[in-house]
């Protein structure tokens, strides 16, 4: 991860992305770019089937839409963040949000996944789901493949971490889904 200290626009950010599409980037609080390498091919298979896990929960209830890796979500304090999995509820959808023209979102999603991976920085990681929870997510999931555990943060400010072993669910953020952990690991 490389942190670029001039500031950039939501415009700015949105053009390099889409002409850089073979790397992510990220925008902080104060307007600094932080570019982030690529993942690897197991991270890659586990974003995927976190995506494809949540996906068919929330498509099969009709309880939203579930975002990738590539969507940006601008949160309340002006950072906009790409967590690698993103659920947000029907009822929070913005009335159009799948017409017109390709934007960042302007709000926090309701759930979040972060999956760690080899080049990620623990500590980073954990500062990006406190910002999260401090700008309206609900319930995120830190998966820590490398200590072989999940990290639960949660509005109420409890974090929670859970065993390889351990079935993870939605909560009442997405009520009756459940996923066991060793699958993401």
């Amino acid at each position: 991860m490389v942190q670029i200290t001039s500031t950039i626009t939501d415009q700015e950010l949105m053009k390099l992305s889409s002409q850089n599409p073979e790397l992510r980037f990220e925008r902080n609080a104060d307007g600094t770019l932080v570019t982030m390498a690529p993942t690897g091919k197991i991270s890659g298979n586990r974003e995927a089937r976190a995506i494809t896990y949540v996906s068919i929960w929330v498509q099969e209830n009709d309880l939203g839409e579930v975002f990738s890796s590539s969507t940006g979500f601008k949160l309340p304090n002006s950072a906009v963040r790409s967590p690698d999995v993103a659920f947000i509820a029907k009822d929070r959808l913005p009335l159009g949000w799948d017409e017109g023209e390709d934007e960042f979102f302007n709000l926090a999603p309701d759930f979040v996944i972060e999956i760690r991976s080899k080049t990620d920085s623990l500590d980073v990681l954990k500062n990006k789901m406190e910002e999260y929870r401090e700008n309206g997510v609900k319930l995120g999931w830190l998966i820590d493949r490398h200590n072989r555990q999940a990290l639960v943060y949660r509005q109420d400010a409890s974090i929670t971490t859970y065993p390889p072993d351990a079935i993870l669910n939605g909560e009442n953020v997405i009520p009756g889904f459940t996923l066991a952990l060793n699958i993401l690991l």
